[in-house]
């Protein structure tokens, strides 16, 4: 049951991506909402509304002020220049080498819209039709979506990219992109038997010393034992399948994990949570749980007040449980 969960999960994290990727989705400007303790919501809801009265002050004050004034910085560009010195670049590089199986890292691209990504050669001198694809992609310590898979047949080449998700990217805070980390595995096209998984490889941008370390881990510490933190960040009600919880996780524990989520209940009803987030040892990752759309309306949920969950961790390789979290309640701040 908790492998099939896993088996939606990602298909539903994947289809996401690209709706995200081809700008569909809502079209509502609502603002994710910050998740708040359950005894900090009523606080923080009577502070919104003296705040409001405090904007609305300040605004009126300002319109006053900024009559016939110009905006500070107006009409300033970038030297000549400038744009190509900013531009990320790789060097060519051969990722993996085995089994027949040659990867090249080309160059460092960016399209309109699939985002920043590593254009790769694929040659396959091997006598068997062959597929490669990656197991896990890491930029700049975070785990992210990847929707590479290249098939190649025996003896020839390829050219394809390896697209770096422009969401989660900016989930994540990364606005500059230092330090990819892939692995990669490589299947029998006709027989799906592994030929090699897990391989790794480490590619290095122009952009290494200008990467941001700090973790972006604001919000609400919803569970932090044996070397697994899981913060809670925000919860959106207008995302793409219907409404979603954004969590930040770190794996500091010495191994592999991944992270499910079991026994969700919003406001009081039960849900299904599709959510399974693999976090590498020592790595960090963002990552939505989904609540359908079709299920909230079952229920009459126009909006998120309290979540109630349990967290379930369990290693990926032999599936035996790590940790299984107590009931965890919070709430999203109004």
């Amino acid at each position: 049951m908790r492998i099939r969960t896993r088996l939606i999960a990602v298909a539903v994290s994947v289809l996401t991506a690209v709706s995200m990727m081809a700008g569909c989705g809502s079209s509502s400007s609502s603002e994710p909402r910050e998740i708040v303790a359950k005894e900090e919501a009523a606080e923080k809801a009577e502070a919104k509304d003296a705040g409001e009265q405090q904007d609305a002050q300040a605004e009126a004050g300002a319109e006053g002020g900024q009559e016939g004034g110009g905006q500070e910085g107006e009409g300033q560009v970038d030297p000549p220049g400038q744009e190509a010195e900013d531009a990320t670049t790789i060097e060519e590089q051969v990722l993996i080498d085995r089994d027949g199986i040659r990867v090249t890292a080309k160059q460092y691209v960016t399209d309109s819209i699939w985002g920043e990504g590593i254009k790769v050669l694929i040659e396959n001198n091997s006598d068997i039709d062959v597929m490669v694809g990656c197991d896990a992609l890491i930029v700049n310590g975070y785990m992210i979506s990847d929707l590479f898979s290249a098939d190649v047949a025996a003896g020839k080449k390829a050219n394809d990219t390896i697209y770096l998700s422009s969401s989660e990217l900016k989930a994540a805070g990364i606005d500059v992109v230092g330090r990819v980390e892939i692995y990669f595995h490589a299947y029998d096209s006709d027989s799906y038997d592994s030929i090699f998984g897990k391989e790794s490889a480490v590619i290095e941008t122009s952009a290494i010393d200008r990467i941001d370390t700090k973790a972006n881990d604001d919000g609400v510490e919803l569970y932090n034992e044996g070397g697994i933190r899981i913060v809670g960040k925000t919860v959106d009600e207008n995302s793409f399948w219907g409404m979603a919880i954004l969590l930040y996780m770190e794996n500091d524990s010495g191994r592999d994990v991944v992270i499910q989520v079991e026994d969700l209940s919003v406001n009081g009803f039960m849900m299904t949570p599709y959510f399974s987030a693999d976090v590498y040892d020592g790595k960090k990752a963002l990552d939505d749980i989904t609540l359908m759309s079709s299920e909230l309306e079952e229920n009459g949920i126009e909006s998120i007040e309290d979540v109630e969950l349990k967290f379930h961790i369990y290693d990926p390789e032999s599936y035996d449980t790590i940790a299984d979290s107590d009931i965890i309640s919070f709430s999203a701040k109004q």
